[in-house]
């Protein structure tokens, strides 16, 4: 192991309590112990995911946010005693790892519910309303501190929680804390005054109104938090320990408007001054530890960021905050390992928080430990397996109830949290199996059929793995994309996977009576009926080395489009934006977090774009585009097409013919990685 990580394997402490190392496993949504949007029960799936992160030496564990009301079916958690008992059973053989487990309890979502279009029907429709309320009882579960706008729909406000139903949460909190306690669990963490959620709706003045005992000064604004830990600490005694999730700066410019990385703005929630105020008043209420990151549901890219952030993005307020309180401080945030033990070393914070790395891989830290950080499969920050929430002009949450209702799964990993589908089962009849192309989806089809025991060969028609990845990970804030290319062609060198690179196959007749997985991709959509589109420039030519002029139009938002303009800005391009959509990023899978945090920062650099828009004619020096204001002319040098791809298989599927990834139907790595994976498995 590097040096430099040293002291992320030193032992400190949370409250009487002693933890191994400064490792800790941040909370996500889908990671429970008790079930996520479903009825309450002691989650195998979530256990063993748990499990395998404390095999693999990490200090501190932290399941996914347990709600103390659930949105599904109205339960509260204190009431359900059998899945505390199936908890204690568990929890010795957890304690043989010589990990320690905090079970994060959280008082709901109020305006950052994420309603979704089936939910805001049930809202508006006054039948359906009394007739979901058993199930989902959406007048209740958004409920807020102030009457106010959600985050994700017009249709479907929060209402003012009522003092009585304040109270009900704090007495579950206290009656969860002290079940959990008697389970074995060694502490709790409350959230939170963090990101947004119900306890910070009521901390930050933008969205609390109030005129009673919880509204108005910072004392009565964090009164709701602070009498949380109070009741858990009568319950449970001063000895229990209890952490915070806590979000040291807002970020936020108001109601739906985050703020960028470096933006000049006046911030609308919780500032660091009032944050260094407040942080001192939750640790003399009885917190033990304060969890760190930044942001709300408003700037959700803080809170969740994207691979637009920068690195380590909310370190230095989570620096700043330590020097007011006594407590451990942990802090969160696309940390890198040997950054943050250099902040543990010089006492600049106590912990290092990571969350999506372990979706990827659960043996990550070990390989760490190891010296071995070239096996580490990287999360990529794409959000598309583990929290694919999608918002975009005129729809709530647009995402697929399958997705809402099983998050931290993995685009990278296909058996994170879906053991019971994806595993790898060893052949009991050895094939050869030919790949055609050596994209993501060939080789992680030879990935796993190597693993079982089959004999792949890539047919591979360039000089090189990767296919159209290649393109995808060429922006210079990509190297996790290029880390995750880098690990694939690494495990083909490792399973010792035939490859045959300079040969293109055009037809399956050489490989008759043999199994054949095609992965040949897709091929760009050319706008032919565009007088003047020869002159412009393919996505992937232009990501591949093809230069452009100072003056760029990239025709096609959707994501790659705006990646595409991000980087020629980042690079000082004058860049516009042509979008036949109403929004820029108009398409499901894409997280609000990466969305959001495109529009944005186009919006903060004064990027053109122009929405509702058609190219209508490619010129020398400009672009003709009919729009919903008529008729525009735009200056360029150079024009990007990035009008999306078209599959493009060299077969039919059927027999022993399987298609793989975009030649099937074109998606993202997601949808490329899980299908390749399961057509490997069903080849018997």
């Amino acid at each position: 192991m590097d040096e430099r990580l040293n002291p992320l394997f030193t032992p400190w402490k949370i409250g009487n309590v002693e933890i191994k190392n400064r490792i800790v496993m941040t909370s996500m949504g889908g990671t429970d112990l008790f079930g996520w949007m479903e009825v309450n029960h002691f989650d195998k799936a979530g256990a063993k995911f748990l499990m395998e992160v404390a095999k693999n030496n990490v200090g501190l564990v932290l399941p996914g946010c347990q709600p103390v009301y659930n949105p599904m079916f109205g339960q509260w958690l204190h009431k359900n005693k059998k899945m505390y008992d199936d908890l204690a059973r568990w929890m010795p053989e957890f304690h043989k790892t010589g990990a320690k487990l905090f079970v994060q309890l959280t008082a709901g979502f109020g305006r950052s519910f994420t309603v979704s279009e089936m939910m805001e029907t049930l809202y508006n429709n006054k039948a359906l309303r009394v007739l979901s309320k058993p199930i989902m009882d959406l007048d209740k579960i958004t409920a807020s501190a102030s009457p106010s706008e959600n985050r994700w729909s017009d249709k479907l406000p929060s209402r003012e929680m009522t003092k009585a139903e304040i109270q009900e949460i704090i007495d579950s909190f206290a009656k969860s804390a002290a079940l959990l306690k008697k389970a074995g669990v060694d502490g709790v963490e409350v959230h939170a005054v963090h990101e947004g959620y119900l306890l910070d709706q009521f901390t930050l003045k933008y969205v609390n109104q109030r005129t009673d005992e919880y509204g108005g000064s910072l004392e009565n604004r964090y009164r709701f938090a602070a009498e949380i830990v109070k009741a858990i600490k009568a319950e449970c005694g001063q000895d229990f320990p209890v952490s915070l999730r806590y979000s040291v700066v807002s970020k936020t410019k108001g109601m739906r408007q985050g703020a960028l990385p470096g933006e000049d703005y006046v911030e609308a929630g919780r500032d660091m001054a009032e944050s260094e105020i407040a942080a001192k008043f939750l640790q003399d209420a009885g917190y033990d530890m304060l969890s760190c990151d930044n942001g709300t549901y408003d700037a959700w890219y803080w809170a969740h960021p994207p691979i637009y952030m920068p690195e380590n993005c909310n370190l230095e307020d989570v620096k700043h905050i330590k020097k007011f309180v006594d407590i451990p401080v942990v802090c969160a945030g696309r940390m890198v390992p040997e950054v943050a033990a250099d902040a543990i070393a010089a006492g600049e914070i106590d912990g290092a928080g990571f969350a999506r790395n372990f979706l990827a891989d659960q043996a990550w830290i070990t390989k760490l430990m190891e010296g071995r950080p070239e096996d580490i499969r990287p999360c990529i920050l794409c959000h598309n397996g583990c929290f694919n929430m999608c918002h975009y002009k005129g729809v709530p949450n647009d995402q697929n109830l399958m997705d809402s209702l099983h998050l931290a799964r993995c685009a990278v990993n296909a058996e994170t949290m879906q053991w019971d589908k994806h595993y790898i089962k060893e052949t009991e009849n050895p094939q050869t199996v030919h790949i055609i192309g050596g994209g993501i989806g060939g080789m992680e089809s030879a990935r796993v059929l190597a693993l079982r025991g089959h004999k792949p060969i890539i047919h591979e028609k360039s000089d090189q793995l990767g296919g159209t990845f290649i393109a995808a990970s060429a922006e210079s804030y990509k190297r996790k994309l290029r880390d995750l290319l880098a690990w694939y062609i690494r495990q083909m060198e490792q399973l010792h996977v035939e490859i045959h690179f300079g040969e293109e196959v055009s037809d399956l007749s050489a490989f008759a009576g043999q199994q054949v997985i095609v992965a040949t991709g897709s091929t760009p959509r050319v706008l032919r009926g565009v007088p003047g589109h020869e002159k412009m420039v393919e996505a992937c030519e232009y990501l591949t080395g093809t230069p452009v002029g100072q003056k760029v139009a990239v025709i096609g938002g959707g994501l790659t489009g705006s990646e595409i303009a991000y980087e020629l800005a980042l690079q000082g391009k004058e860049v516009t934006i042509v979008e036949m959509k109403d929004d820029l990023v108009s398409q499901k899978g894409v997280c609000l977090a990466n969305s959001s945090y495109l529009r944005e920062w186009f919006a903060l650099h004064e990027v053109p774009v122009y929405l509702e828009t058609t190219l209508k004619e490619v010129k020398d020096g400009s672009i003709l585009c009919t729009g919903k204001d008529g008729e525009v002319e735009i200056p360029c040098d150079s024009v990007i097409c990035s009008a999306g791809y078209l599959p493009a298989p060299i077969a039919k599927e059927g027999g022993k013919v399987h298609l793989v990834g975009d030649c099937r139907k074109v998606g993202n790595l997601k949808s490329v990685i899980w299908r390749a994976y399961e057509v490997a498995m069903a080849i018997k």
